[in-house]
């Protein structure tokens, strides 16, 4: 492998980039207003409200040890489709709100470096009651879904996107996390680029987590061509890209 590529990529990962940062350089420290913490929709945009966590009923739960213990990889999903409910559990657990703070920040279900939370939550649906086939997006402010559009053949163009790896093709649905990086390089100029990637491993295990309370698997995918995710999510790839994706199914 090449030597200065590679120490090149490890840099990356540590935190000495702070040392070549002038924080007080930053937009947040210009005084610039903070990004919105939830991208904007149009006002007729179709909304759909999902099951408020305080009326769950089919939400049991499961002992948190037993949960951390069970937790792996889930390939291989039943046909049997998520509940609305279901859905709604596990889309707070990712990124639900707990309460929404002024100043542009909200403290959510997961942490993130100073309280950014630079992503949005997609989701490629397949199999869910009550809910169209179709590519939605979660509105965590509002606990609602919103319906971005319908898509022919998505199961296909899922398994596609990601190289052929039939997960994404079986499942109830795909949660595909996109970041928008200003989000973070508002507060932390270049040094945001490393905890936006950590951020979305906390995202992820909690849904791994959460599925364990609803006897559902997931399979978090890190492989996946860029432009064929991004051209499937209609964004643009630049200000907005795809991150990370895990598909859920009944097991």
């Amino acid at each position: 492998m090449d030597e200065d590529l590679i120490e090149q990529y490890r840099y990356f990962l540590k935190d000495s980039i702070r040392k070549e940062i002038d924080f007080s350089a930053t937009d947040q420290n210009k005084g610039v207003d903070a990004p919105p913490i939830e991208k904007p929709y149009p006002a007729d945009a179709v909304r759909i409200d999902l099951v408020k966590p305080e009326t769950w009923k089919s939400i049991a739960g499961v002992n948190l040890v037993a949960a951390i213990g069970n937790r792996q990889s889930r390939r291989t999903y039943k046909k049997t489709p998520l509940t609305q409910e279901e859905l709604s559990f596990l889309l707070w657990a990712t990124q639900g709100v707990r309460e929404e703070v002024v100043g542009g920040h909200a403290y959510r279900t997961v942490p993130s470096a100073g309280c950014r939370h630079a992503f949005e939550t997609y989701l490629a649906v397949l199999h869910v009651e009550g809910l169209n086939a179709g590519i939605y997006r979660y509105l965590p402010l509002s606990h609602q879904l919103l319906f971005e559009f319908s898509e022919d053949r998505l199961a296909g163009k899922m398994v596609n996107a990601v190289f052929r790896q039939p997960y994404p093709g079986n499942a109830a649905v795909t949660f595909i996390w996109t970041t928008i990086p200003y989000r973070m390089e508002w507060r932390y100029g270049l040094a945001a680029h490393k905890v936006i990637a950590i951020d979305v491993g906390h995202v992820c295990q909690n849904l791994y987590l959460a599925c364990e309370a609803i006897g559902a698997g997931t399979c978090a995918i890190a492989a996946y061509d860029q432009e064929a995710v991004d051209r499937l999510l209609r964004i643009d790839g630049r200000d907005e890209f795809a991150i990370y994706l895990s598909p859920v199914g009944k097991v």
